[in-house]
């Protein structure tokens, strides 16, 4: 079912100049992308909202700002937590990121023998490694997408548990290590047909629209807040 709204209409994104209030004077030159299909982007059109994906729209209001703020996206579809670090920690760090995005445990939390710890210690790694280098890092809470109407009824409890696990996990490695957290899982659109793609592991245009605008609007409190140093 299609939403009956459109971005410029839709209440969840982002207002006319609200971003650039938001991330005014913002310190950030180098914005790296760490993670699986929701960082690659795998949204499905959907009528009303571009076809732009999560990170990239990230990317892009950051760009309004800092024209000359460099962009990494480095994320691969299908790829579980131990194998993003594998595969993308190291050339993450060598392009000298100041601002990093990791989202990954969504292949792991897909499968029943999903080991919240083991993602754990592959995000904390990660976070770490990224913060040492001199990077503030955003965290995620994921959409659940077990509320997707394409997930077989069969799965939708077990798959369900796992991803609000998986995001619970993750909200708490944020407050332990203080990364910039975008809480997503349980975000009043969150059982919204319209959020989600057609496959049952994905989520639409409007989804990344409303996630990308629940990130600057993080990314804004994290500037006002008394700790950033200004």
């Amino acid at each position: 079912m299609p939403s009956t709204f459109t971005e410029a209409t839709d209440p969840w994104c982002l207002r006319d100049g609200e971003s650039a209030a938001l991330l005014r004077g913002h310190p950030w030159r180098r914005f790296a992308v760490l993670g699986d299909s929701v960082a690659e982007g795998l949204c499905e059109p959907a009528d009303g909202y571009p076809d732009v994906q999560w990170a990239d729209r990230i990317a892009a209001e950051l760009r309004a700002v800092r024209p000359e703020l460099a962009y990494l996206n480095l994320g691969l579809r299908g790829l579980r937590a131990h194998e993003v670090r594998a595969a993308q920690l190291a050339r993450a760090l060598a392009f000298r990121p100041d601002l990093a995005l990791v989202v990954c445990g969504g292949n792991d939390a897909f499968g029943r023998g999903y080991d919240a710890d083991a993602v754990d210690a592959e995000l904390t790694a990660m976070i770490g490694a990224l913060q040492a280098a001199g990077a503030d890092v955003i965290t995620v809470g994921m959409f659940d997408v077990s509320l997707s109407p394409a997930v077989p009824e069969r799965h939708r409890a077990g798959l369900g548990e796992r991803m609000r696990r998986l995001s619970a996990h993750t909200g708490a490695l944020a407050e332990r290590l203080g990364t910039v957290h975008v809480r997503l899982t349980d975000h009043p659109l969150a059982a919204d047909p319209t959020m989600y793609s057609s496959d049952g592991r994905h989520g639409s245009a409007r989804s990344d629209a409303v996630a990308a605008a629940e990130t600057v609007r993080r990314l804004g409190a994290h500037l006002a807040s008394p700790r950033h140093p200004s």
